[in-house]
């Protein structure tokens, strides 16, 4: 079964390749100047921040940092989480907004929205519905999500009676799809 796989997968990648570049080793057909640019981190900051700029919101933290060493006294979960954060720091950008008080709880989730449409006209993908989760009386919890070239976009907004949060994580879906139980475990505490 195992093997049938393998050579079908292989077909499948033969038969792209004699798509892209021609029968008889020829030339591809269109230049290489002409392939798109590559979609990483910066790309996904610089729409993430496009995005965030368009819909006035203000400027927030807009891509992780390795974060700081584990001390003497870390114990062994805190060091391979730090260990992991640093491994994965190339593959996450983020943005995060904590507003205290309540008087523009409603423009910034409007502002929420603007950029996320934003995003979407940057070629980001919806995918599902939104979810939004009403807090008793207090508040409101949303989330969405988009795809865009091999990454996944989460965005949340959270509104109590004194405070709201927003906040968009992209991750780049082949580093997260690497992890181990253990490592998923680590990051889910």
């Amino acid at each position: 079964m195992r093997t049938t796989v393998a050579r079908a997968r292989l077909l499948v990648t033969a038969a792209g390749l004699a798509l892209v570049v021609g029968c008889g080793g020829a030339e591809p057909s269109t230049p290489a100047a002409a392939s798109p640019a590559p979609f990483d981190q910066r790309a996904v900051r610089a729409d993430l921040e496009a995005a965030v700029a368009v819909a006035g919101l203000p400027e927030g933290r807009t891509k992780v940092e390795a974060g700081e060493s584990p001390g003497p006294g870390a114990t062994n979960k805190e060091r391979k989480l730090a260990a992991l954060t640093a491994r994965l720091s190339p593959c996450t950008v983020s943005w995060f907004h904590h507003q205290t008080g309540a008087s523009d709880q409603d423009r910034m989730r409007g502002n929420l929205d603007v950029a996320l449409s934003d995003l979407v006209a940057r070629g980001w993908k919806k995918t599902g519905a939104d979810d939004e989760v009403p807090l008793g009386d207090d508040g409101t919890h949303f989330m969405a999500t988009y795809k865009k070239r091999g990454w996944t976009l989460h965005a949340r907004h959270s509104t109590l009676a004194t405070w709201s949060d927003s906040s968009a994580v992209a991750t780049e879906d082949t580093c997260f799809d690497r992890l181990t139980d253990e490592e998923t475990a680590l990051l889910e505490r």
